[in-house]
């Protein structure tokens, strides 16, 4: 089933806050850095700037993406419907439009780096935990394949 993509509502927030904090408790090695009404007023803080789309599977908010232009701050998917396609759906809209898009995954979240590396993406460098988790992460880039242009200046290549 393909799901439905929209932009986030303010009313998201909850949902989509509750995602992150169920992401980092699904995950030992990731320490719990912020509460969860912390995760709820990020993930508002996201939706008022633009930057989040929603996917909805059967009217049910099953995963987000959070984009500032070419930058991804997030992607999180309901654990109970990954593998679904639903963070692939996410990802190719951000990748249709056409920019380079960059990101950081923490080094053990190796489900995560593998999504990412089949969908294109490519390692830049790595650090030794220069972020507020102070855990290694990988930064990933993905680049648009170049537009083969068979004119110039409205003339015939």
């Amino acid at each position: 089933m393909t799901p439905t993509l929209r932009d986030a509502r303010d009313t998201d927030a909850g949902k989509l806050g509750q995602m992150i904090s169920d992401a980092v408790a699904a995950r030992a090695w990731k320490p719990v850095l912020h509460s969860g009404a912390q995760d709820i007023a990020h993930t508002g803080d996201m939706i008022d700037r633009g930057w989040v789309r929603v996917a909805e599977l059967d009217g049910r908010v099953a995963g987000f993406i959070a984009r500032e232009r070419g930058y991804i701050h997030a992607l999180f998917v309901t654990p109970d419907l990954q593998g679904h396609g639903i963070g692939s759906a996410l990802l190719h809209e951000a990748q249709s439009h056409g920019q380079a898009l960059t990101l950081w995954v923490f080094e053990q979240n190796t489900d995560a780096l593998r999504f990412y590396l089949r969908a294109g993406f490519a390692e830049t460098h790595r650090t030794a935990g220069e972020n507020d988790e102070a855990l290694p992460d990988i930064h990933l880039r993905w680049t648009p394949a170049p537009t083969q242009q068979t004119e110039t200046k409205g003339h015939s290549a």
